[in-house]
């Protein structure tokens, strides 16, 4: 598994869910609204995820991917981002499924969101994908999706962050206990390979 590759998994996801919204039948209340539950959840968890494990490993590795000035910059505008996803959440879910207010609040996430992912993909994980090892790139995606799996059920409350304190809170070179675990991951595996690499017996000394 990779981080990468499972966020962008979900970007796609969530663009589905979106198109599918647009597309449900209008009168369908019911379906509507569960149809929107099951893409709300899945927008609070992927982004809280992606604060508890993604972001924190790009802000000690990054370096600005694409148009970013900075990994700080990168990381702020996701944050920023995730809060004004959330604030659009909170509007769809306080309004009556299927009103015109509901409708413009679920207009709102989509272009929140999708000017967000667009960002992100040309940014953030392009900056992961070449800083980042492969083993660091599994270790985070494991973490990342058992949160989001064990939230699933449920969703979790919606919680905004203030961009400048986060990136405060999670900038440091000292390696996370993911990392480190990815490190030793990447060890064993050397450790293996050269293992695997030393002299074999050819056919006749096999015979002797």
């Amino acid at each position: 598994m990779d981080i990468t590759d499972v966020i962008q998994h979900q970007h796609n996801e969530q663009r589905r869910m979106f198109a599918a919204l647009e597309e449900w039948p209008r009168d369908d209340h019911e379906g509507l609204a569960a149809v929107w539950k099951r893409l709300a959840i899945l927008l609070e968890t992927h982004a809280e995820a992606e604060e508890r494990y993604f972001y924190p490993e790009l802000l000690r590795l990054g370096t600005g991917g694409a148009d970013a000035e900075s990994v700080e910059e990168e990381v702020e505008d996701a944050v920023h981002d995730h809060n004004e996803i959330r604030a659009a959440v909170r509007r769809v879910d306080e309004a009556e499924t299927g009103s015109d207010e509901w409708w413009t609040a679920v207009v709102d996430a989509n272009v929140h969101n999708s000017d967000h992912m667009g960002e992100e993909e040309r940014q953030d994980l392009a900056d992961f994908r070449q800083q980042a090892t492969l083993e660091l790139r599994h270790e985070i995606a494991v973490s990342f999706l058992r949160y989001e799996s064990l939230k699933a059920a449920t969703g979790i409350p919606s919680v905004d962050k203030d961009p400048d304190e986060y990136i405060d809170e999670h900038r440091t070179d000292a390696p996370s206990e993911t990392a480190q675990r990815a490190a030793q991951l990447a060890k064993d595996s050397a450790t293996t390979d050269r293992a695997g690499d030393g002299p074999s017996l050819t056919a006749s000394e096999d015979a002797d």
